[in-house]
């Protein structure tokens, strides 16, 4: 706030509106310059009052700014009429379509309409943040429809942008308009840390496939992707292909709803996971997912047993997915995996405490308190608090 006040003082003494800015043009900035002159700090002189009219032509557009931010409606109102003659005004005028006032709100709207479509976009991330708000709904739809209209160019450096809304956006209109191909769309989802464009894109990928029914490399790279909901996406499309089988690598997925997914399509094909889930966790090489897999379809008589022989497997991604089956399998017991507690990887630790806090008031208290000491490691210390606090005592 305190640099917008300055940009205010500045753009007050005549100052041009770029010289004032020093280069802070971000969407944040615009809004905070917006409520610097409405709402002026406890240091601001006494009496001061955003300059009512132009008091020369050099000072036109700094007035101009000031005047479109000015307490009063009315001169706001009569400010925009004079947007036009400094380009340079136009987040002003985008800030002025959410006014609280209707006759400010529906004239800059008017004006705003009116604008060359290369403004709007350059506004892009201003209008999605003030977008928003109750009001901001006007300029995402003006937004909205210059990109779906307007050349492709338009949307190529947003799909890049460090802004996330803006990422979402341009994406959501290129998928919209089918600018991106297949393959580009399955590498976005496969590499992209968000989540809505991971969503967007792999959906988008696999809907291409089953429109064209032309894979060209689309499914093997939402297969191999980060993220799990990606996979999933990827094995999903494996049933739309009908390549059944493939399913069955990721039966063992050490995501939980890639596996569910799995399961799915594999029972598609006319094969029951369950024997194959089996087979691996007796087997020599144990997949950790495929003890967390036996879990979620097992049987509680028939597999607890081939669970708890994991528990001490020297693996400890499968001793700490065994206990995942076995909470699946609702197998747990506080004797059985008590000894977890002390395991000397910390992600047993935690499986082993999350899945015995609903016994937590049976330990002794002296012992939880015990572990938590400087001595013990950092994941027993941890521990001990977890059962504690779910015990009902309070932790110092």
């Amino acid at each position: 706030m305190d640099d917008a006040w300055t940009t205010v003082r500045q753009l007050a003494d005549g100052v041009p509106l770029r010289e004032a800015l020093g280069g802070r043009e971000s969407a944040e900035y615009w809004v905070a310059l917006d409520l610097a002159v409405r709402y002026p700090p406890w240091y601001a002189p006494d009496g001061w009052d955003p300059p009512r009219r132009d008091r020369s032509a050099a000072r036109a557009e700094p007035a101009t700014a000031l005047a479109l931010c000015h307490p009063d409606g009315r001169i706001r109102e009569a400010a925009l009429d004079r947007v036009s003659r400094y380009p340079d005004l136009l987040p002003l005028l985008v800030v002025r379509c959410v006014d609280w006032a209707a006759p400010v709100r529906g004239r800059a709207r008017a004006l705003l309409a009116e604008a060359p479509a290369a403004g709007l976009v350059a506004q892009v991330e201003l209008i999605l943040l003030l977008g928003r708000r109750e009001r901001g709904g006007f300029a995402v739809e003006l937004l909205g429809r210059a990109l779906r209209e307007g050349p492709a160019e338009f949307l190529h450096p947003l799909l890049a942008s460090a802004d996330r809304a803006t990422r979402r956006f341009a994406h959501r209109t290129a998928v919209e308009r089918g600018l991106l191909p297949p393959l580009g769309l399955a590498r976005i989802a496969a590499r992209s840390g968000d989540a809505v464009l991971q969503d967007l894109c792999a959906e988008a990928a696999v809907t291409a496939v089953r429109e064209t029914g032309r894979d060209d490399g689309v499914i093997g790279i939402l297969l191999t992707a980060r993220s799990g909901r990606v996979r999933a996406a990827g094995v999903t499309a494996l049933r739309r292909a009908g390549r059944y089988e493939e399913a069955r690598a990721h039966l063992t997925d050490r995501s939980g709803v890639v596996r569910a997914c799995a399961r799915y399509v594999v029972r598609q094909g006319g094969t029951d996971p369950l024997p194959l889930y089996r087979a691996v966790c007796t087997g020599d090489a144990v997949a950790p997912g495929a003890a967390a897999g036996l879990g979620e379809c097992g049987d509680r008589k028939a597999d607890a047993g081939t669970l708890w022989a994991l528990v001490r497997h020297p693996v400890p991604a499968v001793r700490a997915q065994a206990v995942t089956g076995l909470r699946a399998l609702d197998a747990v017991t506080r004797e059985g995996l008590t000894p977890l507690l002390d395991d000397p990887s910390p992600a047993v630790v935690r499986a082993a405490t999350g899945a015995l806090l609903p016994y937590a008031a049976e330990f002794p208290v002296a012992w939880l308190r015990g572990r938590d000491g400087p001595e013990s490691p950092r994941a027993v210390r941890v521990a001990a608090r977890r059962l504690l606090r779910a015990a009902g005592f309070r932790i110092n």
